[in-house]
């Protein structure tokens, strides 16, 4: 495969500096000389860089569109971000594309060229992998990746920008609240933990536990292969039989997602179980949490705040006028009904 001409391979070719393609790039064409243009042009072509498409609309305005990747709409509350960050964008009157990647690194890595080979610029990835090495390519030439639910790594690369909310905090208000409400025996379920945001729920689970003086007991973790985005309902019954089996089952359990807990909860009850007789706590506060019976305790997330932020971001306006690689917002624990009960 063809390697992806970078800026730096269209400044040699056009004999400028990689800040003059950049001025380009980001509607400062303005600031060159037109013959300085015209090369740099010129030799964006000549190398593939752009589809000679993208080339005609960087002589006008640049895109006004952004490309959002999430893992699945099946999940609402990946619907629910993609409907925040189109009104966010819609009142600067720009618009989204919308794709869906089921983590797939690959699918992610053929979404993001083809969006690029569109003319779009900005892309919010929505995947918490640990590692966005299939991407440096698309990066080096020239994407800017915004990553949601990521927190920043240091491996990252520096141009790489992460919106997200403080899992571990979150994570840990939802079990320190069971601990308060006398529960011992907390579960933790969840699917595949290898995203960032997983990892860190669950490292916030463990800490409450730990500060409270309660030993962690792998039993009350079930592990799973999968990630459960588009159907979490085999996985939390899976992981709620595993749990009613045990000897000395849990009182309650942190779910990593609102989407476990509410099949967790169908779970519960398909097993001839009370609903009332073990609290469950979800993550992400989708609408449909408040409606069931009874109600949903969950971690809320700000995304109309966070949709926002991400507008500034594509706008070079990070609210203090410059881009930071690692926005982290606070969670709000929403007490409902599925927590009332008390134990001891």
């Amino acid at each position: 495969m063809r390697a992806i001409a970078t800026i730096r391979d269209v400044a040699r070719a056009a004999g400028v500096s990689p800040s003059t393609v950049s001025n380009l790039l980001n509607a400062r064409g303005h600031l060159m000389q037109p013959e300085t243009r015209r090369r740099v042009l010129e030799a964006m072509e000549s190398l593939s860089y752009r589809p000679s498409r993208v080339a005609q609309q960087l002589r006008g305005a640049p895109n006004p569109t952004l490309g959002l990747i999430v893992p699945s709409v099946a999940n609402p509350f990946w619907g629910s971000w993609a409907a925040h960050l189109e009104a966010a964008f819609h009142a600067h009157g720009r618009q989204i594309y919308l794709c869906n990647s089921e983590r797939d690194p690959e699918r992610e890595r053929a979404y993001v060229e083809q969006l690029w080979a569109d003319g779009i610029e900005h892309i919010v990835l929505s995947t918490s992998l640990p590692s966005l090495e299939h991407l440096r390519p698309a990066m080096d030439a020239g994407v800017q990746i915004i990553a949601f639910d990521r927190e920043h790594q240091d491996t990252d690369p520096p141009e790489l920008l992460n919106v997200s909310i403080d899992n571990e905090a979150g994570a840990w208000m939802a079990t320190q609240h069971l601990i308060e409400r006398g529960h011992r025996r907390i579960a933790f379920v969840s699917g595949a933990m290898r995203t960032i945001s997983r990892q860190r729920r669950f490292a916030g689970y463990c800490r409450a536990l730990g500060e409270n003086g309660i030993p962690l007991d792998d039993a009350l973790v079930p592990r799973s292969s999968e990630f459960g985005d588009a159907d979490s309902g085999p996985l939390a019954r899976t992981a709620v039989h595993a749990l009613l089996a045990l000897e000395d089952q849990p009182t309650a359990l942190v779910a990593v997602n609102d989407m476990f807990a509410l099949s967790a909860s169908a779970a519960i009850r398909d097993a001839g179980r009370d609903i009332a007789d073990i609290a469950v706590v979800g993550f992400d506060d989708i609408p449909v949490g408040s409606l069931i019976s009874p109600a949903l305790t969950t971690v809320q997330q700000p995304l109309r705040e966070m949709a926002e932020a991400v507008v500034r971001l594509t706008e070079n306006e990070a609210g203090d006028g410059e881009p930071r690689p690692s926005l982290v917002f606070p969670p709000t624990l929403v007490v409902r009904a599925s927590t009332e009960r008390r134990i001891g």
